[in-house]
């Protein structure tokens, strides 16, 4: 493979305009994702048909189910004097034939490009009813050309935040709870948690019972699951924000306290022990309640875990790679448990990321190195291994090429997860979810012990 002639970082001539294997994709797959966590919703592309037929395999093949999607199909004449003929009248077979509560609209690189104005195309739908009475249609821009996923994402959810919240002269004792880019499984995860603490919310988005709805035989343009509505209005009345994610939900939550005054608190992804705590702890202070007992023996069931394995965990090199968001928390946590995060890179841009990073390694792990941005991409991360190898990789299924390449143990995670299954269905986040981390970690460097150790070696208890 090509891979195997990859130069040590030390060997190499720094990269200045050139970004190879970038650890992100597009803003419309973010937003598309965001869309999907809403009741009712049907994104909606506006560009070129194979825009959104690349948006919607990333997403149908990370989560293995059927996405719906619909595109203004741009052709060369849409692409020289703008889209709006085509989204005025793709708004008006959308609702007439799949009848949707709500179209989601993201622009693309192409209509980005041409200008067009997506809010000034909508205003014009509903004053010539192609948006009938009752519906609704919010937009946000999202071009491939700056950002990310993450940020296309961010984009959305701000969007819908500033349609549908209001605020009213009713207080409601709930929290709005903004989840980031998570699975399914790790939104079901922060509910069950919240219902633990028998705390009201409004989560949003919530691809649960969307993403991972259950075979019935039957098939549902839109799916029982994801936020309503009504929730959706209620957040300008909720006494608070937890924005999980600074890159995901940070902009959403300023927005949500700017329009309806709701204070906010940005808290790291619930990921490892350390995030989980801080987050209960936030949500335990909101409701003035105390941590339920049931709450914090899963914790103490995490700890034990770790203790009890620590033999195997301690002082081992990880390289990771993925969202800001997720590898923040997932470094801590990697950190707590003795293991040294000595690579990590994310192809997300934003100031914060190498300060967060500094403030988890420099001292724990000061030969760590890490990096964020255009030219923090895989290229990047293999380089870095072949100047001093690790113990396992931790990323998404495009780490399988270095990891294959260099004959190290892979934990699969983040986004897009291609060539397996269960990320949709077991959560990562919460002390459960650092439960699962930990035992895929643990099974990895076991199975490949195993696979090397020498004959000798060899055995049956480790």
């Amino acid at each position: 493979m090509l891979l195997r002639h990859t130069k040590k970082a030390s060997e190499s001539i720094e990269r200045k305009g050139l970004t190879i294997n970038p650890a992100k994709t597009c803003q419309p797959v973010g937003a598309m994702y965001a869309a999907l966590g809403v009741h009712g919703c049907l994104p909606h592309s506006h560009g070129s048909q194979g825009c959104c037929s690349y948006h919607r395999t990333a997403l149908t093949r990370h989560y293995k189910e059927p996405v719906m999607a619909a595109t203004s199909s741009f052709t060369e004449g849409s692409s020289v004097f703008g889209g709006q003929a085509n989204l005025l009248q793709g708004l008006s077979n959308i609702y007439s034939i799949y009848e949707p509560d709500i179209v989601a609209i993201h622009s693309t690189c192409l209509s980005e490009t041409i200008g067009d104005d997506l809010g000034q195309i909508v205003g014009k739908a509903r004053v010539e009813g192609q948006i009938p009475e009752g519906k609704h249609a919010v937009y946000a821009a999202t071009p491939s050309y700056v950002g990310s996923h993450v940020t296309g994402f961010s984009n959305m959810v701000k969007g819908i935040i500033d349609y549908f919240a209001y605020k009213t002269e009713e207080v409601k004792k709930q929290l709005n709870i903004l989840p980031g880019w998570v699975e399914p499984s790790d939104m079901r995860e922060i509910k069950r948690m919240l219902k633990m603490m028998k705390v009201k919310y409004v989560m949003l988005p919530d691809t649960s019972d969307v993403l991972d709805e259950p075979m019935t035989g039957k098939f549902k343009m839109f799916p029982e699951g994801g936020t309503t509505i009504p929730q959706m209005a209620s957040m300008g009345d909720s006494i608070k924000t937890i924005a999980l994610g600074e890159w995901c939900s940070k902009d959403s939550a300023i927005h949500l306290e700017n329009k309806c005054k709701v204070p906010f608190h940005i808290a790291d992804m619930p990921i490892g022990i350390k995030a989980t705590d801080r987050f209960v702890q936030v949500v335990a202070k909101a409701f003035r309640i105390s941590v339920p007992d049931s709450l914090t023996k899963e914790r103490g069931r995490l700890v034990d875990a770790i203790v009890d394995m620590q033999q195997y965990l301690f002082g081992k090199r990880v390289a990771l790679f993925g969202d800001p968001d997720q590898c923040i928390s997932l470094t801590e946590f990697l950190v707590d448990m003795g293991m040294k995060p000595v690579y990590i890179v994310s192809g997300t841009p934003g100031k914060a990321f190498e300060k967060r990073m500094a403030s988890i390694l420099d001292k724990k792990v000061p030969e760590a190195k890490y990096m964020n941005g255009e030219r923090a991409d895989l290229f990047l991360l293999h380089q870095w291994i072949k100047d001093e190898g690790v113990d396992l990789i931790i990323g998404n299924t495009y780490g399988k090429y270095i990891a294959r390449d260099e004959n190290i143990p892979f934990l699969r995670f983040g986004f897009p997860i291609l060539d397996r299954i269960g990320h949709s269905y077991f959560p990562t986040v919460g002390y459960m979810g650092g439960l699962r981390l930990l035992e895929k970690m643990l099974s990895l460097i076991m199975d490949h012990e195993d696979a090397t150790v020498a004959e000798e070696k060899f055995e049956l208890v480790m």
